[in-house]
């Protein structure tokens, strides 16, 4: 999600070459707590599972603190995002469904000011940086999207090598595997990977629309990228719509090479999705059904 206003303008990966991996974190096999989409690799040969959150536990209760950490702030992130990022449960919390919810709500604080105007609505951000960083293999989320428009969900990846600090400049690299602008195109969703020379608005983005014409926010779907030395390629629900190596990047600049962590988020507002208005339900809720990480068997 870098600073821009971005407008951007799938076969299935059955198994990986032998790929070098840098892990900081690993979990045991997924639970079977909700039905997955059809397109899961759950089963796919020549993948292990080596990191995952199925989001099991009590209604209300915090995300794993052992997985993830919550980026708090209403700076606008760089694109005049309108949410003030929290850690309260209220923002994000498990359903005792087996799901994770993150909920953007109105929460009006007199007297106080976001970058871009009063800190009336919090959501959440959160991020495995620490946790769980990982070079190559496929990432995986099965999500349901909110409706209503200046609703921003993403899921995505940055790079790890960054100091102290997050990185969200060209040279770390991102990997949007999946971003949504609520009402403002409810069929579709873009993937985008993002370095010197091809970031923001010239970023290596390309969408896809669901075949039907049906809101993604209908229900749930599977956003992943497969990622390998050289070739970033991008899938919903199992269908591969954008491959991407070193030959389109304008720099010639490949810098997907080093491990990434994670990232879940609920932004509202913001230069490419614009401001919520009157028809935007809050609370609005991104509902994950889990995230899973693997790497060649």
């Amino acid at each position: 999600m870098l600073p821009t206003h971005r407008r951007r303008p799938r076969h299935w990966v059955l198994a990986l070459a032998v790929l070098p991996l840098t892990l900081a974190a690993c979990g045991g096999p997924p639970a079977s707590h909700a039905p997955s989409s059809p397109a899961t690799t759950a089963t796919a040969p020549g993948l292990r599972l080596v990191w995952s959150d199925e989001f099991t536990g009590p209604a209300g209760s915090r995300p794993d603190p052992a997985k993830w950490v919550h980026e708090t702030g209403a700076d606008g992130w760089g694109n005049h995002e309108w949410e003030n990022y929290t850690d309260r449960p209220d923002n994000a919390s498990l359903d005792g469904k087996g799901n994770l919810n993150i909920t953007a709500r109105r929460a009006p604080a007199p007297g106080t000011r976001c970058a871009v105007g009063p800190c009336d609505i919090t959501s959440a951000r959160l991020i495995t940086r620490g946790t769980f960083a990982q070079r190559y293999g496929r990432f995986e989320a099965r999500i349901k999207v909110p409706a209503g428009p200046g609703l921003w969900p993403a899921f995505w990846m940055l790079g790890d090598d960054q100091g102290d600090h997050p990185c969200q400049d060209p040279k770390c690299g991102e990997i949007d595997i999946m971003e949504q602008v609520g009402a403002k195109e409810a069929d579709t969703v873009w993937g985008s990977a993002h370095g010197p020379g091809y970031s923001g608005e010239h970023g290596l983005t390309k969408d896809y629309r669901l075949p039907d014409g049906r809101p993604f926010s209908d229900d749930f779907h599977a956003f992943a990228v497969d990622w390998q030395p050289g070739r970033l390629a991008f899938s919903v629900d199992g269908h591969t719509y954008q491959t991407r190596t070193p030959a389109d990047a304008p720099s010639k600049e490949w810098i997907f090479d080093h491990p990434f962590f994670l990232l879940l988020n609920l932004a509202v507002g913001g230069d490419w999705p614009g401001p919520p208005d009157a028809t935007t339900a809050f609370p609005a809720t991104m509902t994950v059904d889990y995230v899973r990480a693997y790497a060649a068997s």
